[in-house]
């Protein structure tokens, strides 16, 4: 079980939302590089990035912050990245700039042609993040609910060539109120691709309960607010679930 810090990227500073609030921001860090470099340190093997001011624009506004985050943690590990990516030529340049794996959300539900279009282009590179609420598809920074099936959407694009999903429970993002475990096994036991989840990581017993499902295809769990606010250590967590998959 892989655990990815998450930085949160919002006016060149390190933030954390509840439920995707933009106006409910918390910030960590004024030095986004140096974050990166303290997951490194504390034994990361992946950071998770989201251009929060880019998902709401639509187009990237982070670019310089996420950009030095690369250069900090080198060739060291992957760093995967959403958020306002919208086009082929944004995909290409963050790429070219030491972007690992891009993450495209809203896009994908709105305009599943681009998605199908990235796969092509960017074989091996390209994860779909899928936020959803009572098993239906959110998109718009959570704003709006749609009438998609996740598991139907998510087979959709698993079609395409995706390398993998993120599946966020958006009633419990920023919450520390545990994972939906359940609903996280259900969408990876429909898939073949790997499934990350995200949102609600508290504590410990949740590492135990991902651990546990780790077989259904569950590989990777994204944390964010409990390494932040230290409810979670990151690196007995880390231990932890490598312990488990002994």
């Amino acid at each position: 079980m892989l655990l990815i810090p998450a930085i949160d990227l919002k006016d060149g500073h390190c933030v954390r939302l509840k439920q995707g609030e933009m106006d409910d921001a918390t910030v960590f860090s004024e030095d986004p590089a140096a974050t990166a470099r303290h997951w490194l340190a504390q034994g990361a093997r992946r950071l998770h990035l989201v251009d929060l001011n880019g998902a709401f624009a639509g187009k990237p506004v982070n670019e310089e912050a996420i950009k030095q985050i690369v250069q900090a943690v080198g060739d060291d590990i992957p760093v995967q990245l959403g958020g306002g990516i919208r086009d082929l030529d944004t995909i290409e340049r963050y790429l070219d700039d030491g972007i690992s794996y891009v993450i495209i959300g809203t896009a994908a539900v709105k305009n599943p042609g681009f998605l199908q279009d990235a796969c092509s282009a960017f074989p091996g590179h390209i994860i779909v993040g899928l936020d959803a609420k009572d098993g239906k598809v959110a998109v718009d920074g959570w704003s709006k609910l749609t009438g998609h099936d996740v598991v139907d959407l998510a087979q959709k694009f698993e079609d395409y060539g995706v390398e993998g999903v993120i599946y966020t429970d958006i009633g419990r993002d920023g919450m520390l109120s545990g994972v939906n475990v359940e609903a996280t096994v259900r969408l990876a036991q429909a898939l073949r691709v790997p499934v990350i989840a995200s949102g609600g990581i508290a504590a410990m017993a949740d590492i135990d309960a991902l651990c546990a499902v780790e077989h259904e295809g569950v590989t990777g769990a994204i944390t964010g607010r409990a390494i932040y606010e230290g409810t979670l250590d990151f690196r007995a967590a880390q231990a932890r679930a490598d312990e488990l998959a002994g």
